[in-house]
C-alpha cells in the first residue's frame, strides 16, 4: 500500500516543472496528474479483486507491480498531457492490485474490531509515506530531475515486491476459491450492493476520500502559489500527514476499547464541525495566516485518521467470504465517487482555500445523514424482528 502513497505524493513538488514540460497552461490543471492515478485506483480493483478470489492473492499483486513499472516508464518519456495522464491512470490501475489485495488479505485473516486494529496499523504505513514523500521528491529533483522520481518509484516497487514474495504467505485457501466467471462477478456484485451497511459506509468513504483527495491535489497550489511557500511545502505536507498517522495509530489502540462504530460517529461529528467553524470564521475567502490554516488541516486530518481504517473495516465486515470481490467493489465505488468530487471542488481552489472547507462541510453533513439513516434502518429491523 505504501507504493501507492509514494506514487501520489513524491510527485507533488514536481507538478509545476512537469506541467511546463508537457505543456500545461493552467496551473489548476496540474491537479489532474494526482486525480488521474486515483481514477486508475478506482477502476483496477474491478478486475484484480474478483480474480484474486479465483487464483489467489499473491499472483495478483505481482501483476499489479508489473503494470505499475511499465506505466512509470510511460510517464518518464511523456511529452504531452495526454500521454502523462495515460501513464498515471495505468499506474493507478497497477497499484490497485496491491492496494486492494492488502485489504482482502487482512479480511482473510481477521474480523471485527481486531480487523479494524490491524487495518489501522497497515494504514499507518500508507500515511507515514506522505510524511517523507514530498521531501524525497524535492531531493530527487534537486539532485537529478523529475524523471528520477519515477525511477525511484520503480526501484521501491521491485524491493517491496521481492519482500512480499519472500515473507507473505498466501491467505486464500483452496476451499474458499471461487471460479472467475461473469456469473460469479454479477452474483458477488449484487450481494455487495444489497448489503445496506456495506453500501452506507462505502458511500461515506467516497465523500471522505473525495474531500481528502482535494487536499492532496490542491495542497501544492495552496501553499506554493497562494502562500508562496515553495521551499517549505514538503515540511508542511509532512506535518499534516503526521497528524493523520498519529490518529490512525491511536485508533489501533482505542478501537478495541470503544468499538468501530462509536469512533466513526465521533470522528464524523468532529470532521463536520471543524470544517463548519473554518467556513464561519473565514467566510470572506481571504486566507488566514498559514499557521492557522495548518492547524485547521491538522485538526481535520486527525478526524479523518479515525475514519479511514474503521469505515473500510465496517464495509468489509459482512463480506469475508468474498473478500476480494468486496474490496474491489467497495474500493471502486468510493474512488469513483471521490474523483468527480475532488475535480469539482478543486476547480474552485484558485485564490483561496475556503472552497476546500466548504466541500469538507458538505461531505460531513451528508455522511452524518447516512449514519443517521443506517441507525434508523437497523433499529427498525430490531423492532420488526422482536415483533
Amino acid at each position: 500500500m505504501s507504493i501507492a502513497a509514494l506514487a501520489l505524493d513524491a510527485l507533488l513538488p514536481a507538478l509545476d516543472t512537469i506541467g511546463v514540460v508537457i505543456g500545461i497552461k493552467e496551473s489548476v490543471d496540474n491537479q489532474l496528474l494526482v486525480i488521474a492515478i486515483f481514477l486508475g485506483l478506482g477502476v483496477g480493483p474491478l478486475f484484480f479483486g474478483p480474480y484474486s478470489d479465483s487464483i489467489g492473492r499473491k499472483p495478483i499483486v505481482y501483476m499489479g507491480f508489473t503494470l505499475f513499472i511499465i506505466a512509470s516508464f510511460i510517464c518518464v518519456y511523456a511529452q504531452s498531457l495526454e500521454v502523462m495522464l495515460i501513464g498515471r491512470v495505468l499506474q493507478g490501475i497497477g497499484l490497485a492490485a496491491p492496494r486492494t489485495i492488502s485489504i482482502a488479505i487482512i479480511r482473510d485473516m481477521y474480523s471485527g474490531d481486531y480487523m479494524a486494529r490491524i487495518m489501522s496499523f497497515i494504514t499507518v504505513v500508507f500515511i507515514l509515506v506522505p510524511v517523507i514523500a514530498p521531501a524525497l521528491g524535492k531531493l530527487i529533483m534537486t539532485q537529478y530531475d523529475w524523471q528520477g522520481i519515477f525511477y525511484v518509484q520503480v526501484i521501491f516497487s521491485i524491493i517491496v515486491g521481492i519482500w512480499f514474495w519472500r515473507r507473505q504467505p498466501e491467505t486464500l485457501t483452496n476451499a474458499n476459491k471461487i471460479p472467475f466467471s461473469g456469473k460469479s462477478f454479477i452474483e458477488g456484485f449484487k450481494e455487495v450492493i444489497l448489503q445496506k451497511s456495506t453500501m452506507a459506509y462505502t458511500i461515506i468513504s467516497g465523500f471522505i476520500v473525495g474531500s481528502f483527495l482535494v487536499y492532496l491535489s490542491a495542497s501544492q497550489q495552496i501553499f506554493e502559489l497562494q502562500y508562496g511557500l515553495k521551499e517549505e511545502f514538503p515540511y508542511i505536507f509532512a506535518a499534516t500527514a503526521f497528524s493523520i498517522g498519529t490518529a490512525i495509530y491511536l485508533n489501533g489502540t482505542l478501537v478495541l476499547r470503544l468499538g468501530m462504530k462509536r469512533l466513526v460517529n465521533t470522528a464524523l461529528f468532529a470532521f463536520f464541525f471543524i470544517s463548519l467553524l473554518y467556513v464561519v470564521l473565514f467566510s470572506s475567502g481571504i486566507n488566514p495566516p498559514v499557521g492557522v490554516l495548518i492547524g485547521f488541516f491538522c485538526a481535520q486530518f486527525v478526524a479523518i485518521g479515525f475514519l479511514f481504517g474503521n469505515i473500510r473495516a465496517l464495509a468489509m465486515e459482512p463480506l469475508g467470504h468474498i473478500a476480494g470481490m468486496a474490496a474491489a467493489i467497495t474500493g471502486f465505488i468510493s474512488t469513483m465517487m471521490a474523483v468527480p468530487i475532488s475535480i469539482y471542488i478543486g476547480s474552485f481552489v484558485k485564490t483561496s482555500s475556503l472552497p476546500l472547507f466548504i466541500g469538507f462541510t458538505i461531505a460531513g453533513i451528508i455522511s452524518l445523514g447516512i449514519i443517521g439513516w443506517l441507525h434508523w434502518m437497523q433499529n427498525k429491523q430490531i423492532v420488526t424482528s422482536e415483533s
